[in-house]
């Protein structure tokens, strides 16, 4: 409803009414004194390093991460500015920064009566804010902890009345492990998120069929004793980019688009399509299936490999590497782990000798005349 996404839409007021309904929050500033006095005083109180964080703000515009009392006053301005011109609303919050963070969010679903939960997905591998590799269920989540998160998202869902398709997200410290007491409410997306095929992967449920059904008047299909969870799931964005450049957004015709047979790939352009600079520069989400984790990522990692994309420039190269990194094949995962590999990840491959000469023929033109590259 609108008012659900009114009561959602700005930070502060939804960390204000969540903590109300008794769901954890960061403990933070949300106050209406946005002098840079109060907003230092409140930072000290916190204790560095903090988050200034634009109240409208999404995919990390108008986020500052502040480390001492001295970086207040540019962090500040900085980020106002970026959410002056994302959002036309410079207001921000403070909130305490989590060292070791997990984005984990839960999937829930609304009828406007009842909610239930679908469990969690785990987005902490992230650049820019925005998250690269999604997966289902997050690795190394225990009973006692999927059953906390997933009783306050449903609280959250109650606390609004919320009808459809929604995302509960969490900042988890995981300093020490998976712990029930550790996870705070982020914000909730009031819509179908980009990476709900893994949900719907580990639990067999259409979510856009829900949504339809709820939309249409029906109560909710299913009780949350019904639901349970199969395998393991992965998702990988592949995005028109620069990964070498800041992942610069990049812009170009698609000459060659081909996906792995037996993955799911869903895309809105084709082979010939030209990638703009007016519309989000996501070419495609690569989604696959196992039953466990280590099947779940070999065939993420197989389906990364028999991807073809030539015309301009992606991050298909960053991902297959990305996916191979020692800390995300264990599941010791965090937000701060491609900073981290930074080097490795952004190095650019040397190719090789038959790499080479396949590139030698197709510039020659001569590509047809040998049986083996024919077709």
């Amino acid at each position: 409803s609108a008012q659900a996404i009114r009561a959602m839409g700005l930070k502060d007021a939804a960390k204000a009414l969540m903590e109300k309904a008794g769901v954890p929050v960061v403990p933070g500033y949300h106050g209406d004194d946005q002098s840079e006095a109060a907003l230092a005083a409140a930072a000290a109180e916190i204790g560095y390093p903090v988050l200034i964080k634009a109240v409208a703000g999404g995919g990390g515009k108008g986020m500052r991460l502040v480390d001492e009392a001295g970086g207040v006053s540019a962090a500040l301005a900085s980020a106002r500015s970026e959410a002056e011109g994302a959002f036309g609303n410079p207001t921000v919050l403070v909130e305490k920064f989590v060292a070791t963070p997990r984005h984990i969010e839960v999937q829930v679903f609304g009828d406007g009566t009842q909610a239930l939960h679908l469990f969690e997905r785990d987005c902490s591998l992230q650049r820019r804010h925005q998250k690269v590799i999604e997966e289902a269920p997050a690795p190394g989540m225990t009973e006692e902890m999927r059953a906390a998160m997933g009783a306050a998202a449903v609280q959250a869902a109650h606390a609004i009345g919320y009808a459809g398709a929604g995302t509960v997200e969490f900042i988890v410290d995981a300093s020490d492990g998976l712990r029930a007491d550790r996870f705070y409410f982020m914000e909730m997306n009031t819509r179908l998120q980009v990476e709900h095929p893994v949900t719907e992967a580990i639990t067999g449920i259409d979510l856009v069929e829900w949504q339809l059904r709820v939309a249409g008047g029906e109560p909710l299909p299913a009780r949350q004793e019904d639901l349970t969870l199969e395998g393991h799931a992965f998702e990988a964005r592949l995005y028109a980019e620069d990964p070498a450049q800041g992942f610069l957004p990049a812009t170009g015709r698609l000459n060659r688009l081909s996906f792995a047979p037996g993955a799911r790939a869903d895309s809105g352009v084709r082979e010939g399509d030209r990638i703009s600079p007016f519309y989000d520069p996501m070419i495609a989400k690569v989604i696959v299936h196992g039953r466990d984790r280590r099947a779940a990522l070999g065939k993420l990692v197989a389906a990364l490999g028999a991807t073809e994309v030539a015309g301009l420039k992606t991050n298909l190269g960053f991902l297959k590497r990305l996916a191979q990194v020692p800390d995300f094949v264990s599941g010791d995962v965090d937000t701060g782990l491609i900073a981290r590999e930074g080097e490795a990840l952004l190095a650019d491959p040397l190719p090789c000798a038959k790499t080479k000469a396949l590139a030698a023929i197709a510039a020659l033109g001569v590509h047809e005349a040998v049986p083996a590259l024919a077709g």
